[in-house]
């Protein structure tokens, strides 16, 4: 069976997809490390909840936020 996306789906998932490698190049940190600090952090529930916000910016300003919101979570990066 296949399973067909919406488009708001489709362009969540490629929006996170992105910024996941995005963050982790910015702070020098390997992708799956950068997905589990984002995750312990809250760096994930803030993309979940606010990619459309995020995907609208500049990337840069993107990252920022999401070290913002793990930075205010306890993380140190």
């Amino acid at each position: 069976m296949d399973m067909v996306l919406d488009k708001n789906t489709s362009d969540k998932i490629s929006f996170i997809t992105f910024i996941i490698p995005e963050f982790a190049r910015s702070y020098k940190m390997k992708v799956q490390d950068a997905y589990f600090y984002l995750k312990k952090y809250g760096g994930m529930n803030y993309l979940n909840e606010c990619w459309w916000a995020l995907h609208t910016d500049n990337p840069f300003w993107a990252v920022r936020d999401l070290y913002k919101v793990c930075r205010s979570n306890g993380g140190y990066r």
